[in-house]
This record gives C-alpha cells, structure tokens and sequence, in this order.
C-alpha cells in the first residue's frame, strides 16, 4: 500500500497517524476528503494503510484513532 501514497507522507504508521491528524486539526477542520482532495492523497489508499495498523477514521471527531 505504500507505493500508492505520496513521498511526502511518513512510512511509519505511528507518524502518519500523527501527521493526518494534526493536519485535520490544524487546517482540515472541513474534513479527511478535502484535505485530501487539496493534497492530491488517494484517501482509500490512506484509510487502507492506517486501518492495516489498527487505525480508523471517525467523521465526528475529524480524526483516526
């Protein structure tokens, strides 16, 4: 799955879960698809890869845990 997600992104699930995160909270408050729509990230890739590392996303609270 890391193949399909942008360089920019970490590899590491536990810091991706920390980037995506502090990015919905700081500048996405609109939510997980525009930020990113706006980053140019496949969301299903990204949903995928943190779900493989026990993550999901949560619309309410704007976040993955």
């Amino acid at each position: 799955m890391e193949s399909v997600l942008p360089d920019f992104l970490p590899k590491d699930p536990i810091m991706l879960l920390s980037w995506v995160n502090m990015r919905l909270r700081d500048d996405y408050p609109q939510g997980f698809e525009t930020m990113c729509q706006d980053l140019d990230i496949d969301s299903d890739a990204l949903k995928a890869y943190l779900k493989q590392a026990g993550f999901e996303y949560s619309a309410l609270n704007n976040k993955f845990w």
